[in-house]
């Protein structure tokens, strides 16, 4: 009997997705693991691989097609001992021609994998998962045995690994906040056209979440700034040392690096801010769980340092650069850039001497960084200069009182300024 392949939830939140590009054709043949179509979820573009072996008979949704809904037949595949010649494709539910409700922002738990068929064992006895869904169980230590499949014949693919490592996160560790419902923002005002040329560019679903979420943060959130100047002399005298050390291993810090590390042990020091606000309860966490601002080419993606206050600043090093690198690839996988317990973004290397960024919900504070430069300062009562910088950090004020947000920018300060801390 032929399989219907079916539009995938590549995310806890997806509900709907854009079928971007056909790695197949029909005729083609594929196997358990291969890479099958690339389709643009709310907050990346991801791989869809095969969990079937056979031969591509049908695509029902062509590439391009946006707003297929989870649950769609997108192709059909003859398995080998069946007829492999191309047979009609079902139609597709047709995109909405307006925009659909948008999903919920990715705050809430993530939803329990549908009830399906349990996996089939076959003749050793052994659980039926996809090749990535096995290797993607024995880096989150999901046991394969309790996880209810959800793909053809009740096999466990990846998504379903996802949705269980979430489901599974221990108490202490930081699990994000059902926020309660903001209000509906008003439908954005048309645009008059004054004559004026321009080109009109569609927005991908990237783009539309990150319109979403900021207009909600913005709506919902009070924010509270406030600023610090640090001063950078020492800290950057550390960075050259630890270069030098570092070099035969191939790692090369960065300032941001160390900027991740000194947030996270400020959190550790003023725990009253490492926390979010979920209605009528307020959540500490355990740990901290770094998000660090990210320009992706569809958008901006926060991916996670998960504890990095228990990390050395050369895993640090390596865990962002391998981040950012599948980042600007569009190779995120959702428990790399979901979840987090506060946010850093970094304008310094742009110039940006100072700014305020948007808190992203459900954490409750977000650091701005702005460039290093000379200015004149005041050491030991003697006019100086210095490499000083800016930092401002955005705080919830529903979850964060403005004592406890200055005791963590001073905190933050005392580190980057007398930077053996962070080593310790």
């Amino acid at each position: 009997m032929p399989i219907e392949i079916k539009m995938p939830a590549l995310s806890p939140t997806m509900e709907e997705g854009t079928l971007a590009k056909w790695l197949v054709k029909v005729g083609d043949k594929v196997s358990s693991g291969d890479i099958m179509a690339e389709i643009e979820t709310d907050k990346a573009t991801m791989e869809f691989e095969a969990v079937d072996e056979g031969t591509i008979v049908a695509i029902s949704v062509p590439e391009g097609s946006e707003g297929v809904k989870v649950g769609a037949v997108i192709a059909t595949l003859a398995t080998d001992d069946e007829d492999a010649a191309p047979v009609a494709p079902k139609a597709a539910a047709p995109a909405p021609k307006a925009e659909a409700a948008p999903a919920p922002a990715p705050v809430a738990a993530p939803a329990p994998a549908p009830v399906a068929a349990a996996p089939k064992a076959n003749a050793e006895d052994r659980v039926v998962a996809s090749p990535l869904a096995k290797r993607l169980a024995a880096e989150l230590g999901v046991d394969l045995s309790k996880v209810t499949g959800t793909g053809p014949n009740g096999r466990i693919v990846k998504a379903d690994i996802e949705a269980a490592a979430g489901g599974a996160v221990a108490p202490s560790a930081p699990a994000p906040a059902a926020a309660p419902a903001p209000t509906a923002a008003p439908a954005p005002a048309a645009v008059p056209d004054f004559g004026i040329p321009y080109e009109a560019e569609k927005l991908n679903n990237v783009r539309k979440t990150i319109a979403r979420r900021l207009t909600e943060a913005k709506q919902t959130i009070p924010h509270i700034y406030l600023t610090v100047d640090v001063r950078l002399d020492a800290l950057l005298e550390l960075r050259g040392e630890l270069n030098k050390a570092l070099e035969p291993q191939g790692v090369k810090l960065s300032v941001n690096d160390l900027m991740i590390k000194a947030l996270a042990k400020a959190l550790e020091i003023v725990p009253k801010c490492n926390v979010s606000f979920a209605g009528d309860e307020l959540r500490k966490y355990a740990r901290s769980d770094i998000s660090v601002a990210v320009a992706a080419p569809s958008g901006l993606i926060t991916p996670i340092i998960v504890d990095a206050g228990t990390k050395s600043v050369s895993h640090i090093s390596k865990e962002m650069t391998a981040l950012a690198g599948k980042a600007r690839e569009g190779k995120l996988q959702p428990h790399e850039y979901q979840g987090g317990t506060a946010s850093l973004s970094n304008l310094g290397m742009f110039g940006i001497k100072q700014f305020d960024a948007v808190i992203n919900p459900p954490q409750a504070m977000i650091l701005a960084v702005g460039a290093g430069e000379q200015r004149p300062y005041v050491v030991d009562g003697a006019l100086s200069v210095a490499t000083v910088m800016s930092a401002t950090g955005s705080f919830d004020h529903r979850a964060i009182d403005g004592a406890d947000g200055a005791a963590l920018m001073q905190a933050f300060k005392q580190l980057v300024e007398q930077p053996l801390g962070l080593l310790a």
